[in-house]
């Protein structure tokens, strides 16, 4: 069903996704309808008196990392023929793909995760959106697929943020989640680059990524499986990436553990991720993080922490960085979209433990705050990394 119809504000039709102009050319997308009913009563929107949407039925103070199915999702559109159609937004459901479909039959899919904060002012704010349009652009590349462009990327993902604003957490109580996807959707027999794809996002609001909440990580070093291999696509963003990580990190939370870190494959020796979120290694308020070598993820967190930290004046070093170091660290943490900052409060290699102080005064805290604090617009965002949508 088309969503993306546009009416004058005196009208008195109703409709799903309900989008008011505001001058030419220019329009406010609301979405105030419960999950059951479509009824919409349009109204004239100005700069200085805007009816935003009401929020979701949801318990703000209970929410976790988890899916929470929301209004809409945007579709688009590849083919050789039109290139990435205009795309639609539509109400959040199941997709259809052939069987034979190349996602589904190779594994060519690539995705990303941004999140959106609410300000206490209302308006919404996305945090360097365009640092995971150029992700994907690279792993697209790498997969043998098209991409949107960083103009198209942007602006749909703050169209499916605004068509789903009412599930925007209030301030301070968490954040929406968006998740685009590009996938190809087109059917393939034989071992080749899909006909056809699909550039899809939907979202959900969140909390806490691991379940620990901002309590320290208790981690394993690996040992027996690896999660990338040099030539490999452990550098970008692919969907194949993640389903190799789930049987370490299984048997790992099954002894207690919060997550596993990954050695690299080769000598089994220098650090490498843990399974989901990059990690940073402290000792005399020097900062290491493994270099990016094509088998490490560029985080976009991984990389507003390493600015943020040297604006702080730490030094901060990318370079292989040897396990054996995290026996003698100060401090250990861990950066994602998903996760933030993550503390790290013991590691366990080879049957030993080692616990690290975390404190109020940690440098892990001192980042935390401060990425945070510009996520969320509680402070003057003076690196221009975020976008706010209106």
């Amino acid at each position: 069903m088309l969503l993306r119809r546009l009416f004058h504000c005196n009208s008195a039709q109703n409709f799903l996704g309900r989008f008011c102009f505001s001058g030419v050319g220019n329009y406010s997308l609301y979405t105030s309808q419960a999950a059951t009913s479509l009824q919409h009563a349009c109204e004239t929107a100005t700069d200085a008196n805007r009816v935003y949407a009401d929020y979701a039925n949801v318990n703000w103070d209970e929410l976790a990392f988890g899916l929470i199915p929301t209004d809409y999702m945007y579709i688009m559109n590849y083919s050789q023929d039109e290139k990435f159609s205009q795309g639609e937004l539509h109400r959040y459901g199941n997709v259809e793909l052939s069987p034979s479909a190349g996602v589904l039959n190779y594994g060519q899919g690539l995705f990303e995760g941004l999140k959106t904060y609410r300000k206490e002012d209302g308006r919404l704010l996305l945090f360097r959106p365009e640092q995971n349009a150029l992700r994907m652009q690279m792993g697209a590349e790498r997969m043998c697929m098209p991409a949107p462009s960083t103009d198209q990327f942007v602006n749909t993902v703050k169209q499916t943020v605004l068509a789903n604003r009412r599930w925007v957490p209030p301030p301070g109580k968490g954040s929406l989640y968006v998740r685009p996807l590009l996938i190809g959707s087109g059917p393939i027999l034989g071992l080749a680059p899909a006909p056809e794809y699909t550039f899809l996002i939907y979202a959900s609001p969140v909390g806490n990524y691991f379940k620990e909440g901002m309590a320290p990580l208790n981690l394993l070093v690996e040992h027996d499986y690896h999660r990338a291999t040099p030539g490999g696509t452990g550098g970008v963003k692919t969907i194949s990436n993640y389903a190799p990580v789930l049987k370490a990190q299984t048997l790992a939370k099954k002894k207690g553990y919060s997550d596993v870190i990954f050695l690299d494959s080769v000598n089994k020796r220098n650090l490498e991720e843990v399974s989901s979120c990059n990690i940073f290694v402290v000792k005399d308020s020097v900062i290491s993080t493994p270099s990016l070598d094509g088998t490490i993820l560029a985080g976009i967190t991984r990389k507003s922490i390493i600015e943020i930290a040297s604006e702080y004046g730490y030094q901060v070093e990318e370079r292989p960085v040897p396990v054996e170091e995290l026996l003698d660290a100060d401090e250990v943490f861990c950066t994602g979209t998903a996760v933030v900052v993550a503390p790290v409060g013991s590691i366990t290699y080879h049957g030993k433990k080692v616990e690290y102080e975390i404190g109020g005064k940690s440098i892990s805290r001192q980042l935390y705050s401060a990425l945070t604090s510009i996520q969320m617009g509680l402070a003057e965002d003076k690196m221009g990394w975020t976008v706010v949508i209106d």
